[in-house]
């Protein structure tokens, strides 16, 4: 029997879910999710908490009231800690209790927390989604437990790509951390990163005139299908298109699509396209991919040097569509070629930080259609390319995501236990911190750039788990910057704006703003308060790093860096890491209230007790 057959006939995931919800593994992710649920809900201030020290485990309860479908009065109460890292809270392993009105307790469960305690603060018409979102998350989570399972002891000499199949814990904070919209048991089986099964993108001919394409300088189009599919693929797709539809390849760009997009929203959409021959099926070429922790990104199992493919995926995911906005696409290629430019010239930047370039977008572009055709076609056919890691590795050099850090191997130890123990937590920590913070702050200092660099994004190159340098990635729509506030602003690259109806959606997704806080923030929300926070909790709970040694740690590395560039004094100000409060993007809120406004919580920084003394 295959893996994949074996993944399907696997009846608690698959072929009798109704199984599912009586395992182990059920209820250790119902736990998760009203644990990050009620994180989220104290840190953003969502609901009137009573929050009490409880001497019989030493930590806090956390209780929260609600009324069932009676009316009477319930209550949950959860165990844990407010942190000093911006005042989260961290709830323990102590399942959460609901407490009826006749004083009965029982082991929470979420369609009962979400219906007895939200019901009366969250808008009726927003209620079943945000619902439907964590019951999915539930399912496909418990379905990853049961089916994929975490190794007992990771093997740290796993490359890149091993590891992104491994690291399946999703989001940190976002309550939906694992909803995937859109996907069944079956193709969440299929094609879910953490099961690691064979994916084979599909191809098709999109004519020149109904698309818009973007190129990194450095590409000649031509070759580079050519190095990406093998001249034996190419030369079978142009006979294709020659013979299928009589036209010439030369009009023609050649797209790569999901295999879930192309059945689900790219077939039933594009019919009339595809009938008049502008559109053209061409078929699987021969490598096989894997998917990335985003999901919507394959990496080259068959040859891992060629190019990650983002491709256009009509699912949700922590509460975010995963399309490709067309805009999004042509301006990929631009910011790559800006940022790598701009750290090839940058003494600082080039030893310490690789720049993981988008080298090619191809879209469809709906301006061409008309309503309502072009909102329902809007971001569903499209694609980047994006270089491997694997062309930027040293000898001896492999490389992990950031979030990898902070997950657990089924002994409950951490995946990187073995590297902390070897070199020591402090010796450790400090260089990461420096390998990790130096280069992000360097571009936000010296040249005005902030980059979205939560876990997924940071890429940790290192020797046998010492740190030696970071890769970045995801720039269609992963920077933020302020013209006027670069350092050199003539060579800014010339984007494509995001349309209105874009904007209205999503009004946190957007490259250029006038405010240097804005771009302070976007480096600072995603880096600090997910990326960094998640790693000092899990270095103080596994090995008794105190917080505020680890913000100690992270301050000195951002005064070193300060003291060796006093020609940046006004910069750093400007850009200040060390203000007493910082803003945090509210992703909860985002889903109970959507994003009619901007939802921002200000906190205390962690940093602010550091501040250089003038």
């Amino acid at each position: 029997m295959s893996d994949m057959e074996a993944i399907l006939h696997t009846p608690t995931s698959i072929v009798e879910p109704g199984l599912l919800p009586a395992t182990p593994e059920y209820a250790r992710a119902q736990q998760r999710v009203l644990r990050q649920l009620i994180q989220a809900l104290l840190f953003e201030d969502v609901l009137p908490c009573v929050e009490e020290p409880d001497g019989a485990n030493g930590l806090r309860a956390f209780s929260l009231s609600g009324l069932d479908a009676e009316g009477s009065e319930v209550r949950y109460t959860a165990w844990g800690a407010r942190k000093r890292s911006f005042g989260r809270v961290r709830l323990s392993l102590h399942p959460v209790q609901r407490q009826a009105a006749d004083g009965r307790q029982r082991e929470a469960a979420l369609a009962d927390f979400v219906t007895e305690t939200m019901a009366p603060i969250v808008p009726a018409e927003r209620l079943p989604r945000l619902l439907e979102e964590l019951q999915q998350t539930l399912l496909k989570d418990a379905q990853s437990l049961v089916v994929s399972g975490m190794p007992t002891v990771p093997d740290l000499a796993w490359d890149h790509d091993a590891w992104e199949g491994r690291l399946q814990e999703g989001h940190p904070y976002h309550p939906s951390y694992k909803s995937r919209l859109g996907f069944s048991l079956d193709d969440n089986a299929l094609y879910g990163p953490e099961f690691r099964q064979p994916i084979r993108p599909l191809w098709l001919a999109v004519h020149r005139d109904d698309c818009r394409v973007s190129a990194s300088e450095s590409l000649q189009l031509g070759a580079f299908l050519r190095e990406e599919l093998g001249e034996a693929t190419l030369d079978r797709f142009r006979r294709r298109l020659v013979a299928s539809a009589g036209r010439r390849p030369q009009d023609f760009v050649m797209l790569p699509v999901h295999p879930w997009q192309w059945s689900h929203i790219v077939l039933p959409a594009f019919q009339a396209e595809l009938a008049a021959g502008r559109l053209c099926y061409l078929g699987a070429a021969a490598d096989t991919y894997r998917a990335q922790q985003s999901i919507r990104t394959l990496a080259n199992a068959s040859r891992p040097r060629r190019a990650n493919l983002k491709l256009a995926l009509s699912i949700v995911n922590t509460s975010t569509s995963r399309i490709l906005a067309a805009h999004t696409v042509e301006n990929s290629a631009r910011v790559s070629d800006w940022l790598h430019d701009l750290v090839r010239r940058d003494a600082s930047l080039r030893d310490t930080a690789v720049i993981l370039r988008e080298v090619l977008g191809v879209a469809h572009d709906v301006s061409r259609l008309a309503e309502p055709r072009r909102s329902q076609a809007y971001g569903t056919l499209g694609a980047v390319w994006r270089e491997s890691l694997h062309r930027h590795l040293r000898a001896g050099e492999r490389a992990l995501a950031f979030n990898g850090l902070t997950q657990l191997a089924a002994s409950g130890a951490p995946m990187l236990d073995g590297w902390v123990r070897r070199h020591g937590v402090a010796a450790w920590t400090r260089r990461l911190l420096e390998v990790t913070v130096t280069p992000l702050i360097h571009l936000l200092y010296a040249h005005g750039v902030g980059l979205e660099s939560h876990g997924q994004n940071i890429l940790l190159i290192h020797r046998d788990g010492w740190p030696e340098r970071v890769a970045l990635k995801d720039f269609h729509d992963g920077v933020r910057f302020s013209p006027a506030l670069l350092a050199e602003p003539e060579r800014a690259p010339a984007l494509v704006p995001e349309p209105a109806s874009h904007a209205a959606v999503n009004r946190n997704s957007y490259l250029l703003t006038d405010d240097p806080d804005e771009v302070r923030d976007f480096t600072y929300d995603a880096l600090f308060f997910i990326a960094l926070a998640e790693l000092c909790l899990c270095l103080e709970q596994h090995y008794g790093l105190p917080e505020a040694d680890f913000w100690a740690m992270t301050a000195g590395v951002i005064r070193d860096y300060q003291a060796a560039r006093p020609e940046l004094t006004a910069r750093f100000a400007l850009f200040d890491l060390f203000a007493a409060t910082v803003n945090i993007e509210e992703l909860a809120k985002r889903r109970l209230f959507g994003d009619g406004e901007k939802r921002i919580a200000t906190r205390d920084n962690p940093l602010h007790p550091y501040r250089p003394t003038t």
